[in-house]
């Protein structure tokens, strides 16, 4: 098969990308802007794999797309490229809704347009894979069950409500024009490679510097981690074995509140770093402003994906994040130069929007 990749050098992209080169046969274009957030690195070796294109574009750019749908051809398409930050998106809403619903619109057309060219049987077996996020639905109260495929969209930010209108200009293809689509919507994601403008790496990159580590509010919002490498796996599934129309829900029922996550990566950092000069590290946590509209918590409830498709997350939280913080520790040049590259004055706050794709 060959799948077309939305934002495959972003943080949940690249590790789909990788997933797909080393256990499968497809090849992959990857179509990606290359923006602030994006790592090609990330991609290792698999960038030299004969199986592997990079295209760099935008999806908002129509005659773009309808040339890389008739050059390539491919039999799916994973879409991921999103801008994702909820403090930029209240900084600066435009960006979200041009990427976000205008770039996922034009997507949609091309794929449509693609589509309808096909012939049987590969009409039947083309899928457009949609991910989105946990925040469409809003925001839970402590004792609230969690979010399932029923729940009603509530979105709260700009980067939520912009998701939500991306999901919903996907249903409609889906409906009005036959589209064969597939949506999931993810909890906050974690692991290796992930723009240090989110909570874990921040707080890694300000812990091993011996700075404050910012937390919103109280540091009580509540947030469900799922390991990106899980996450990539989940993808797959939903992709190759999900049901035409269907969404599904990812998360790996693993709630937290931000206070106690951080100051469990500060443990594990105690541990690892028996010679640092910041032990210990949960001294350098600073409670913070809180960001206008934060919610409170999120929690999704994954039952239809194991229920039918079979999956289940393949580490603990506790295991994700030890294995996390050895990865950030063993590339600590990495993490520094990209803290330096940009804007120091976003860098600073802390974030409970956690690896959207």
């Amino acid at each position: 098969m060959k799948l077309l990749v939305t934002g495959g050098c972003g943080f949940i992209g690249s590790a789909v990308v990788r997933r797909i080169l080393r256990t499968t046969d497809w090849s992959v274009v990857n179509l990606d802007k290359l923006g602030y957030a994006a790592e090609p690195r990330a991609l290792g070796e698999t960038a030299a794999d004969p199986r592997y294109r990079l295209v760099v574009g935008d999806i908002a750019d129509a005659r773009l797309l309808a040339r890389l749908f008739e050059e390539e051809r491919p039999q799916a398409v994973l879409h991921l490229a999103a801008e994702s930050h909820v403090d930029r998106s209240i900084d600066g809403p435009e960006a979200f809704l041009a990427t976000n619903v205008v770039g996922t619109f034009r997507l949609l057309e091309a794929a449509l347009a693609h589509w309808r060219r096909l012939a049987e049987p590969e009409r039947a077996r083309f899928r457009f894979h949609h991910v989105s996020t946990d925040e469409v639905f809003g925001a839970l109260g402590p004792d609230d069950p969690p979010f399932r495929e029923t729940t009603a969209y509530d979105p709260r930010s700009p980067y939520a409500a912009s998701k939500a209108a991306s999901d919903h200009f996907v249903r409609a293809f889906g409906h009005t024009f036959g589209l064969p689509v597939l949506l999931s919507n993810a909890s906050n994601n974690y692991g290796p490679w992930q723009f240090p403008e989110k909570l874990i790496p921040l707080a890694l990159a300000k812990a091993l510097a011996g700075e404050p580590i910012p937390l919103y509010g109280r540091g009580d919002q509540v947030r469900d981690w799922l390991h990106v490498e899980d996450h990539a796996a989940a993808l797959l599934a939903i992709l190759t074995r999900g049901e035409v129309g269907r969404t599904y829900l990812v998360g790996a029922r693993a709630e937290r509140t931000n206070l106690a996550l951080v100051h469990t990566l500060c443990a594990i950092l105690d541990e690892l770093l028996p010679d640092s000069p910041h032990r210990p590290h949960a001294r350098l946590v600073r409670f913070v402003a809180d960001r206008p509209g934060h919610d409170r918590r999120y929690a999704i409830d994954p039952s239809r994906l194991e229920r039918e498709l079979g999956w289940r997350p393949s580490r603990s939280l506790e295991e994700g994040l030890r294995e996390t913080v050895r990865w950030y520790l063993e590339n600590r040049a990495w993490l520094a130069e990209t803290r330096r590259r940009y804007d120091g004055r976003r860098l600073g706050l802390g974030t409970a929007a956690e690896g959207r794709p």
